[in-house]
């Protein structure tokens, strides 16, 4: 068993707050007043910007993980599901509101890679790492329970929803409810099932903090903190966007290829701190790879919702024909790409066992398409690599299940939790 982790330093912790707040506030001053207070100078408003995404997501981070401790399991679910697509619902928003079909998907396709082909990896590293120094052996698969594969089927059936809206090239207002609709049920299942056995020694520093002080205090705070960071989404979007597309052009990179990688480098900087957080500790690596899993579905269902919504009032607002959102000829590939690379990533959970094979090849497969994207971009002129890397992770989803059938029980694995659920509400199994 694990000792428990020493108390944090609350000076410390409250001087880190302190420093996050403020940066948070200079932040949006200075994006919003496009830089006055350092005219002349053309990295202010993106600095500020930057920064401010950055602090308001850590700070959303921490209250989001110690209000676990404060409301019902089955209402924090939804609530942390909010708060943690806040920072890309911001930027996709904006994009769909500006109708900019050009760069509308590149942070939904790039974060859902990025969760994958770094996140989950790292994960593994990090425990494989920690598990090493601590043992000097080797770490085996990361283990799941058959509970968990109410995360993998919510993977399957919202991304494979996906393969509808690219054959169709079409947005439109339906995929948003029926993807609404997932995402409300998938919150409905997790709220069935029995609250996840977690102790303060699991939490951040700063989240830990929070929760040893006096309930109505700790209440205020996150509150406060909440109310911080959704004001700051909402104030520094559209400096945000327009900042990275001026980075982005400065160093003469194409717009939908800097949205795409650093947006969701940004802003889910927190959430990867917190899971690899919980994988140093080996026993939670299953917890922070499905972290991970259930952001990944947060994104195909609630992010990707909204964006027929919004798109479609800004055509009403703006008073010309309502259109449906059209997928351009150059987003396609991206979306089969991102649909295949979650195939294959969800055929390796069925088997729940997520191995070192199958970290080494996400990482490599995304980490070559992430250096030479298209025949345009990157080191090798010569193909599209995003086609070439659509393609392996399409024909590594088949060889995966086939090569554990015998040990993959999915069918075996929902009746198991059904069961669960079904003692939780009292009823005999």
């Amino acid at each position: 068993m694990e000792s428990e982790s020493r108390p944090p330093n609350k000076v410390l912790v409250a001087a880190l707050y302190v420093v996050f707040v403020l940066a948070t506030l200079g932040g949006i001053f200075v994006a919003s007043s496009e830089g006055a207070p350092f005219h002349g100078s053309p990295w202010a408003v993106p600095v500020a910007s930057f920064a401010a995404v950055i602090t308001a997501s850590l700070l959303l981070s921490w209250s989001a993980e110690a209000a676990e401790f404060l409301v019902s399991q089955g209402l924090i679910v939804a609530i942390i599901a909010l708060l943690q697509v806040l920072p890309e619902f911001m930027i996709e928003a904006v994009f769909a509101w500006r109708r900019d079909l050009e760069n509308m998907l590149a942070n939904l396709t790039g974060s859902n890679r990025l969760l994958m082909g770094f996140g989950w990896p790292m994960i593994y590293v990090t425990a494989m790492v920690a598990n090493f120094l601590k043992t000097r052996r080797l770490l085996g698969p990361i283990e799941l329970r058959p509970e968990d594969s109410i995360q993998t089927w919510a993977l399957i059936v919202s991304s494979g929803y996906f393969t509808i809206i690219i054959l169709r090239r079409r947005f439109i207002l339906l995929d948003g409810f029926i993807l609404l609709g997932m995402f409300v049920g998938y919150l409905v299942l997790l709220s069935f099932l029995p609250a996840e056995e977690e102790g303060k020694e699991d939490l951040l520093a700063p989240s830990r903090v929070l929760v040893d002080l006096p309930k109505r205090v700790c209440l205020s705070v996150v509150g406060g903190v909440l109310v911080l960071a959704g004001a700051t989404m909402v104030l520094i979007a559209n400096p945000f966007v327009d900042s990275m597309k001026a980075v982005a052009s400065g160093f003469g990179i194409r717009e939908f290829y800097f949205v795409q990688w650093v947006a969701p480098f940004l802003t889910e900087f927190p959430e990867k701190v917190t899971a690899f957080y919980w994988a140093k500790r080996v026993t939670r690596a299953p917890v922070a790879l499905l972290n991970m899993v259930s952001s990944k579905v947060n994104q195909w269902t609630l992010l990707a919702s909204m964006i027929p919504f919004v798109y479609e009032l800004s055509e009403w607002r703006a008073g010309v024909a309502v259109k449906p959102v059209e997928i351009a000829d150059k987003l396609a590939p991206e979306l089969w790409l991102s649909l295949a690379m979650t195939m294959y990533g969800a055929a390796c959970l069925l088997k729940r066992r997520f191995t070192g094979t199958n970290c080494a090849i996400l990482f490599v497969l995304w980490f070559v398409q992430f250096v030479n994207p298209d025949a345009e971009h990157g080191f090798v002129h010569a193909f599209d690599m995003r086609k070439l890397t659509t393609w392996v992770f399409a024909g590594l989803v088949p060889v995966e299940l086939l090569l554990s059938a015998r040990t993959m029980t999915p069918l075996a694995d929902l009746k198991e939790t059904w069961q669960l659920m079904r003692r939780k509400q009292g009823a005999p199994a």
